[in-house]
């Protein structure tokens, strides 16, 4: 994912097996792994491919960014309570990440102004709302 989120801009129509094992050099992986990861991710919709000729060309399906906090969502899930995973998290941000988070909610409630860059949304998949995302990120 890493060489897909690195190297495919958004608007590219993706690279080859070929490619991205080229841009694995040093790690030894035969051409027939590559391609079955490339595979494997494209059939749990990580990645999207487009035939082209024989080959498929393959790009992230979403930006590492929106894959990170689809974790984290995740997480939250796993059990427990919400508030208090929440509560100790907010808790272990440094100074810096809790500014970020201030303005993302800031913006949320509707406090905040365009400039601060936050003003574009996704879904959640899981609340069916939009949810903040970082504006440079996920074009």
């Amino acid at each position: 994912m890493d060489v897909l989120w690195d190297l495919v801009p958004a608007t590219s129509p993706g690279v080859t097996v070929r490619e991205v094992a080229d841009a694995l050099d040093g790690r030894e992986l035969a051409y027939t792994t590559v391609m079955t990861v490339l595979d494997r991710l494209a059939g749990k919709g990580m990645v999207q491919r487009e035939r082209e000729g024989r080959a498929w060309r393959y790009r992230a399906a979403a930006s590492r960014e929106a894959h990170i906090a689809k974790l984290m969502l995740d997480a939250l899930d796993l059990g427990g309570s919400r508030d208090a995973a929440l509560v100790r998290f907010a808790r272990s941000v440094t100074g810096t990440e809790a500014e970020v988070l201030r303005a993302a909610l800031s913006a949320e409630a509707g406090l905040a102004t365009p400039e601060a860059g936050l003003t574009d949304r996704v879904e959640d998949p899981r609340a069916g709302r939009p949810a903040l995302a970082d504006e440079a990120t996920d074009r």
